[in-house]
């Protein structure tokens, strides 16, 4: 008795149907928890950040001026003073990092 190729081909198990797209969805859970949501995270502190800006603060620029905010904008910008009496306009976005917060004030 020869057994035809037809008969010998399997008709169902762990490459058809959706056991076919595991490891695909595999490789997206593990790309969303090793890259997406930290990038997510950092987005959102950075969010954070820049708005809680106030005058007196310390900060870093992407172009890498250190300066103390003079004054905050109400728009995308703030007034920081890099040297005595040289004030540049930068937009928020741009601070990359605050060395030294100012307290806020307390109001009795």
């Amino acid at each position: 008795m020869l057994i035809s190729p037809a008969f010998a081909q399997s008709s169902g198990g762990f490459g058809s149907g959706i056991g076919g797209f595991l490891p695909i969805i595999l490789i997206f859970g593990i790309m969303y928890f090793l890259m997406i949501r930290p990038q997510q995270k950092k987005m959102k502190e950075h969010k954070l950040m820049v708005s809680a800006l106030r005058r007196g603060d310390q900060v870093v620029t992407q172009g890498g001026l250190i300066g103390k905010v003079t004054k905050v904008k109400e728009e995308d910008e703030v007034e920081v003073e890099i040297s005595k009496d040289v004030k540049v306009r930068v937009i928020k976005s741009t601070v990359v990092n605050v060395l030294n917060k100012t307290e806020p004030s307390e109001k009795v």
